[in-house]
């Protein structure tokens, strides 16, 4: 089974553009997320999902840079974009990570593809009906041929845009898991994924602090930090309707993620 861990990502943002080539420690803030997932144990492979867009051009390189797949596809149908790059890297099974979350941890990677690997469910995730890790450590791993099944079945554009809704609104169809956080890491009020400004400058000071060359920091060191740091947890939850996450109605079965 050749796992592959799709990043969907493009340059364009209405609310921080050019967020992707912005550095942090003097790298690309997709080469840190990249430098970060490629060292999933489970991952054969990382492949930029991206758009065919002209500005996109510089999120290529980037990505090839730090040594993952590229693969181009449309703006707006992402499920196409990242079927197209499961496609064309020959994946079995996906690991969905979005380009907003640069912190993603591999440890966390692992434990989800583990999980579903163990058996009995269709989708798992960590995003599932309330949130209980911080905003992202989102992934989510579910199959190649679950992917394509849905793609031949709906052409709403709301399914077609965010790329799953299909499978968690029709828990009838679909095995759903939920794994929720450890007691360590749960801090559903804690952000970490990257929209607006002040996302960015809360990134930039947990690599600042955190960050040694040749490691790869935990979501518990991040965790850990921002627990001493209460005023930079804050720094970036004053906005309305930051938090929120895809609802199955209920129907997700929920465990707590081993790590």
């Amino acid at each position: 089974m050749k796992v592959v861990a799709t990043v969907e990502s493009r340059m364009a943002s209405s609310r921080l553009p050019g967020k992707n080539a912005r550095p942090v420690l003097g790298r690309p803030m997709m080469a840190r997320l990249l430098e970060r997932l490629r060292r999933a144990e489970t991952v054969d492979t990382v492949c930029v999902a991206t758009t065919t867009e002209p500005a996109d051009d510089e999120l290529e390189r980037i990505a090839h840079e730090a040594g993952a797949d590229v693969f181009r596809g449309s703006t707006d149908d992402v499920l196409g974009r990242v079927l197209g790059a499961l496609q064309a890297c020959g994946g079995d099974l996906l690991v969905e990570i979005t380009g907003d979350c640069p912190l993603v941890d591999p440890r966390i990677v692992d434990a989800a593809v583990a999980r579903y690997a163990s058996g009995g469910y269709d989708y798992v995730a960590n995003i599932l009906d309330e949130l209980t890790f911080p905003i992202g450590f989102d992934v989510q791993v579910y199959s190649a041929a679950l992917l394509s099944e849905i793609a031949g079945l709906t052409t709403d554009p709301g399914d077609r845009v965010d790329v799953t809704p299909f499978i968690y609104r029709n828990p009838q169809r679909y095995r759903l898991l939920n794994l929720r956080a450890p007691a360590e890491l749960d801090r559903p009020g804690y952000r970490l994924c990257v929209d607006y400004p002040e996302d960015f400058e809360v990134l930039t000071e947990i690599f600042g602090a955190l960050h040694r060359d040749g490691e790869v920091f935990s979501a518990r060191d991040v965790v850990a930090f921002l627990d001493r740091r209460p005023d930079l947890a804050r720094h970036n939850t004053r906005r309305d309707g930051l938090f929120g996450c895809p609802s199955s109605g209920g129907a997700a079965a929920q465990e707590i993620m081993a790590l």
